[in-house]
């Protein structure tokens, strides 16, 4: 069967006749029978970062349905079942219609005025008290790029806190943290094209076919192609693969070790551009003498010569693309995996051409965003905090003191609520994330939580499991209410439109940070003559003039006729504004010398290794129908009929040792807290020794069983791997599920 046949079937929507019809392409141009529209507005999907561009139909103020845009040249019309069901979660159930501040202990509406006051007195009552940096802000990957620009200047020089982050830390912190110290700036240097045009393809604990589905239609497209897939499980794009690695868990960084040890031995590395474009060489060598196949093969479960396999046929292509998610990111030894990725592609020469990159594929719609504009990690314009230079030249383009500008980054997102539960943090602002669902040992956030004086939590919808522990709840407009821009994971910068008003009183989230900064006293200090995202954007395209990620030559009506363009994309840029652009062509890097850093790194055992008590190793992730907590997908009854709750997946072995059957209902236990009454699923996806669950659902929330243990380096969780045992559930029933669990 084919990935988008597959796809297809899966979506479950074209086996309703009655909702939609599709043409020759069972994944192409699903349109709505029932509910035809009177105008199409085009924008760019809001869930993950492939940046889809699509087309929202309205019919009497209303979105009544959605359609893939074939001219956009990300997806050429298609979309995945989330994507072709997006339109739903504009008019679902739960979303929040006006602010609501704390009572005596019950949530109470209240107006625009009194909200924002409210929470500017008591932030502001918090930093008189405790010092200015006891108030923390942690955002996410969903915001328009004119609200993260705006929000980082609001909380940065506004609120006068440097203890601000993005959800973005639980998910791509690790391959920022990689590119900056491999190549001296984020940014993945591909594009798309480079899946259609690499003759071999190397995808380490990335399943794209299910989390970036439209990806798998450019490697459908390339019959040249050999496919290679590091995974643990076997996923859906494993069973795509021509060379499939079942590796073991968190082994991905000796495997590619072994495959740079193999290449160096052979001498199939690029002397020349070794020489010329990179330095750490000879340590790198010299860091890889105790690592062989034979060795790695202990550690990875794969053989000597399947591992020297894949090394040669990765050094021997002539178009070489490495591509990573989460199986990667989500490790304590997260940034030296991509490290070692950057390294591959470096001894070989093997970057900035076409066909061949390192190429991390981004979680949210707009992650990119945060990390270019959003004044958390970096400065605005992928500038670095630590430097004079850089600090000066955003003063003079803001009017401001340079003193006002942090000359280091403030607390990353885990450090934020661990100074929380420490008391260094006492006021808290949530925008746009669920952490009670997202955050590793979530018994630790809810203690944290409740150490709060003041927790404001600005959301699309209410109730979440989030917003219920909230002193004060801003509704905030979602996709498909509010203007901007998105940049995807090939940095294509695409517009976002508005097609329907917000419910209630919502408000964009741009026109909540603009009436903060007004209550603050710092509007037209900060944004002199902002009326709209447009003004932000005037703005932002100055602020990156000259950067790596260059906005200055493009112009909203550019991004709407050519379906997005990729940054760097200069004023008096000569070359096509829909032409692929890849970094670092010329070999010239963003360090001091111009030369990308080899760098050696050392595998270690996860965190926590399985024992007598807890003997089998949890692996979480996504589904295909969900996307993060389900506090969008979770509403729409489409997506929620096809997985309306969670499973485990364990392998027969383990199964037949513990004698569970098909469909038990079973309870999974960590040191931390247990996840109790999930139905079982018996199959050999999962390797003996190992068990999988999905992390969407808040009613069997995997991370009560995940760990406090990050990445010294990018503070990213290790969501991946913690060692756990299975149990059949107390007053357990051999029966199907036939009611959705879900409560927000």
């Amino acid at each position: 069967m084919s990935f988008a046949r597959w796809l297809a079937r899966k979506s479950g929507l074209d086996t309703r006749a009655e909702e939609y019809a599709y043409g020759n392409d069972p994944v192409l141009g699903y349109t709505s029978l029932a509910k035809s529209a009177d105008t199409w507005v085009s924008t760019t999907c809001g869930y993950c970062s492939v940046g889809c561009g699509m087309q929202i139909g309205v019919r009497d103020g209303k979105a009544v349905s959605v359609r893939g845009n074939p001219e956009h040249p990300v997806n050429r019309g298609k979309l995945c079942p989330k994507g072709l069901a997006e339109h739903y979660a504009i008019s679902a159930e739960g979303r929040a219609t006006h602010p609501m501040l704390r009572v005596d202990g019950t949530l109470e509406r209240v107006g625009w005025d009194a909200a924002i006051e409210t929470l500017v007195e008591r932030m502001r009552a918090v930093q008189r008290k405790h010092g200015p940096e006891s108030v923390g802000v942690i955002s996410t990957g969903q915001l328009v790029t004119e609200e993260f620009y705006a929000l980082g200047k609001l909380v940065q020089l506004g609120l006068g806190t440097r203890n601000y982050d993005g959800n973005t830390t639980l998910c791509m912190s690790t391959a920022v943290a990689g590119y900056k110290r491999s190549f001296g700036s984020d940014g993945p240097p591909g594009a798309y094209e480079d899946l259609e045009q690499a003759d071999v393809i190397l995808l380490i604990g990335a399943n794209i076919a299910e989390n970036h589905p439209i990806l798998c239609m450019r490697v459908d497209a390339n019959p040249r192609r050999t496919l290679i897939v590091a995974d643990p499980r076997v996923t859906k794009t494993a069973m795509m693969a021509d060379v499939y690695l079942p590796v073991k868990p968190r082994s991905d960084l000796a495997l590619l070790n072994a495959m740079l040890r193999v290449i160096l031995d052979e001498g199939l590395y690029d002397r020349e551009y070794v020489a010329r474009h990179t330095t750490g060489f000879a340590e790198l060598r010299a860091s890889l003498e105790s690592v062989t196949p034979e060795s790695a093969a202990k550690i990875t479960g794969l053989t000597p010569e399947v591992i020297r396999k894949v090394a040669l046929l990765y050094a021997r292509a002539e178009r070489p693309f490495i591509g990573w998610t989460m199986g990667v990111n989500h490790s304590t030894k997260g940034t030296e995996t991509v490290n070692a990725i950057n390294n591959l592609a470096l001894v070989t020469g093997k970057i900035g051409q076409p066909g061949a990159s390192p190429f991390s594929i981004t979680g949210q719609c707009n992650a990119m965003g945060t990390r270019e504009a959003g004044f958390s990690s970096s400065l605005p314009g992928y500038r670095k905090f630590e430097s004079k230079d850089d600090r000066e030249e955003l003063a003079r383009l803001w009017n401001v003191a340079v003193e006002r500008i942090p000359a280091q980054r403030g607390l990353a997102y885990p450090d934020i609520i661990e100074a929380v539960v420490a008391g260094k943090i006492r006021a808290l602002w949530i925008i746009g994330t669920n952490p009670i669902v997202s955050f590793p040992n979530l018994d630790l956030l809810k203690h944290a939580l409740g150490q709060l004086e003041f927790l404001v939590v600005q959301d699309g919808f209410h109730p979440t499991p989030t917003t219920e522990h909230a002193d004060l709840v801003l509704p905030a407009a979602i996709w498909g209410e509010k203007e901007g821009t998105y940049t995807n994971s090939e940095r294509r910068v695409s517009k976002v439109n508005a097609a329907v008003t917000p419910p209630g009183e919502a408000r964009s989230d741009f026109d909540i940070f603009l009436a903060v900064a007004e209550r603050l006293g710092c509007r037209e200090e900060l944004f002199p003559g902002w009326q709209g995202p447009g003004d932000a954007f005037e703005e932002w395209k100055r602020a990156s003039w000259g950067r790596l990620c260059d906005y200055s030559g493009m112009t909203y009506a550019a991004l709407e006729q050519h379906g997005g363009i990729q940054w760097p994309y200069a004023l008096g840029a000569k070359d096509a504004p829909a032409a692929s652009r890849r970094l670092y062509a010329d070999g010239v890097f963003q360090t001091d010398d111009g030369r990308a850093r080899l760098l050696p790194t050392e595998w270690t055992p996860f965190p926590e290794q399985p024992n007598g008590e807890f003997p089998l190793v949890l692996n979480t992730g996504r589904t295909v129908e969900h996307w993060h907590t389900r506090t969008k997908t979770g509403a729409i009854s489409i997506l929620e009929r096809m997985a309306p709750r969670a499973w485990l997946e364990m392998n027969p072995t383990d199964a037949t040792v513990l004698g569970l059957r098909p469909h038990d209902r079973v309870e999974v236990i960590s040191r931390r807290g247990r996840v109790s009454r999930i139905e079982l699923r018996i199959t050999e996806i999962v390797a003996p020794g190992q068990v999988f669950l999905p992390f969407h659902f808040f009613e069997t929330n995997a991370n009560q069983l995940t760990q406090s243990a990050y990445d010294p380096i990018s503070r990213e969780p290790n969501f991946k791997q913690c060692s756990v045992r299975v149990e059949r559930s107390p007053l357990h029933a051999h029966e199907g599920a036939q009611t959705s669990l879900h409560h927000g």
